[in-house]
């Protein structure tokens, strides 16, 4: 289910489901999303604060479940991530976005909102962050916007050594590795089989890279792709004694075996460079020696072709 493309003087709301946020974080961030036309929704309850959250639970639950039910909300733009979507998920009452879908939008601790929403055959966006506005590259913006308001779109990278070149086509999954692998066993887990699957982190030691990669191979997770894209890995750590592999080589040595095809750096992330992702649309990865491009089906045709 794809909710209706945005147009110009439809109303976004601004949701705060993990941790708390300051008026002056998001300051930019209305300036920009007006300047694409839309009426920016901010609740005063966005600020309420409960130590690291938004509120307390069933403060977040309150502001969330109200911006869900408002049917003159077209988007839903959560502000930033951090801990704190997977205490009150299944507390949510989704049923009236199944009647009247809106787009939901956000990356890092928000990929639990969006595999639920996958759950519900609801497509979110995987995108940057009202917090983040500021300092990201003018292109992440753009995409994010491209997206809402239904514009032809793509992604595309260098080569890399580590890439496997083919072509794939499937539903676009997936997001931070960490927040995947709590999800395993819930239900808002990820089904893969016969997607594009795509993953990032931040702040990890490289041998819980290596745990949590292990940990999606054993539960199947890799089994059965049909694409993977590997975006980044940042500011990783490492014990006193060095694990031996940077996060891009593990993630190589534990798929490598599967016969897809596989692209390293495709900018999504916790970068500056944050390219959005319709999370759940059917998309098309091409891998070959000049890069990688992701491409998708805009209005249920042929992904477009974008070129390497």
């Amino acid at each position: 289910m794809r909710p209706p493309h945005l147009k110009r003087n439809d109303k976004v709301a601004f949701a705060a489901p993990a941790r708390k946020i300051k008026q002056e974080e998001i300051a930019y961030s209305i300036k920009i999303l007006e300047s694409w036309g839309l009426e920016v929704v901010v609740d005063e309850r966005l600020f309420r604060q409960c130590n690291q959250f938004g509120g307390n639970d069933e403060e977040r639950i309150e502001l969330f479940q109200d911006l869900l039910n408002n049917k003159e909300i077209k988007a839903i733009i959560c502000v930033r991530g951090g801990y704190g979507i997977t205490r009150i998920i299944d507390r949510v009452d989704f049923s009236g976005l199944l009647r009247n879908p809106k787009w939901i939008c956000g990356y890092s601790d928000v990929t639990a909102l969006l595999c639920h929403l996958f759950k519900m055959d609801i497509e979110g966006i995987h995108s940057t962050m009202p917090m983040l506005f500021e300092r990201d590259k003018p292109e992440s913006l753009e995409s994010l916007r491209k997206i809402l308001f239904g514009e032809d779109y793509s992604i595309s990278s260098p080569g890399h050594s580590l890439n496997k070149y083919g072509v794939a086509e499937g539903k676009v999954v997936g997001g931070n590795l960490s927040i995947l692998n709590t999800l395993i066993g819930t239900p808002s887990d990820l089904e893969t089989s016969g997607s594009i699957l795509f993953l990032e982190d931040i702040d990890e030691y490289l041998y819980n890279i290596d745990r949590m990669t292990v940990q999606l191979k054993r539960t199947g997770k890799l089994n059965n792709l049909s694409g993977l894209i590997v975006g980044h890995m940042t500011d990783m750590k490492d014990n006193t004694i060095p694990f031996g592999s940077t996060a891009f080589e593990i993630l190589h040595n534990w798929t490598k075996e599967y016969n897809i095809p596989v692209a390293f750096g495709l900018p999504v992330g916790h970068e500056p460079e944050n390219m959005a992702i319709p999370f759940g649309r059917i998309g098309r990865l091409k891998v070959c020696d000049k890069g990688a491009s992701l491409s998708f089906i805009r209005n249920n045709q042929d992904p477009a072709q974008a070129s390497v």
